[in-house]
């Protein structure tokens, strides 16, 4: 069984992969048929992703397109059967026009034996869209977004 402290752990030590752009091993923190859910997301952005397929296509877009340096997480709960509710901010570049902005998150995370089964991660999208110039620059420059 996994602590609480332990749960914890994984949830900082995947915070720091995404900020390092080590997509791949934070999908591999994921079990096989685990999902990611944005359920407020940007124009363009899926709202629910699962397996480590679908993961990575998607996410390979944040490293290529995304500078962030998150916070401390805030934890509100993490419990022995798998549940972690943590908040926590992102100072965010985005890269295609250099804009910059401070984005809020709030996540609830389900582990099931050490893996990631269910990301559950409110943000707002309105901040990415601003840092890009607007709702229609945002929906001009998605599509050149794209991983290749």
């Amino acid at each position: 069984m996994t602590t609480a402290q332990e749960l914890k752990d994984l949830f900082r030590h995947g915070l720091d992969l995404l900020a390092e752009g080590r997509i791949e091993e934070w999908i591999d923190g994921f079990t096989e048929d685990g999902v990611l859910e944005f359920p407020y997301p940007a124009w363009g952005i899926p709202t629910r992703m699962q397996g480590r397929e679908a993961l990575l296509a998607q996410m390979t877009m944040f490293r290529e397109q995304l500078k962030v340096e998150f916070s401390e997480p805030e934890f509100y709960t993490a419990t022995e059967d798998g549940l972690v509710i943590a908040a926590y901010t992102g100072e965010c570049t985005l890269i295609a026009t250099g804009g910059q902005y401070h984005q809020t998150y709030l996540s609830v995370v389900h582990f099931e034996q050490d893996r990631i089964a269910l990301y559950r991660d409110f943000w707002d999208p309105w901040s990415v869209m601003q840092a890009a110039g607007g709702e229609l620059a945002w929906k001009q420059i998605l599509p050149t977004m794209a991983p290749n």
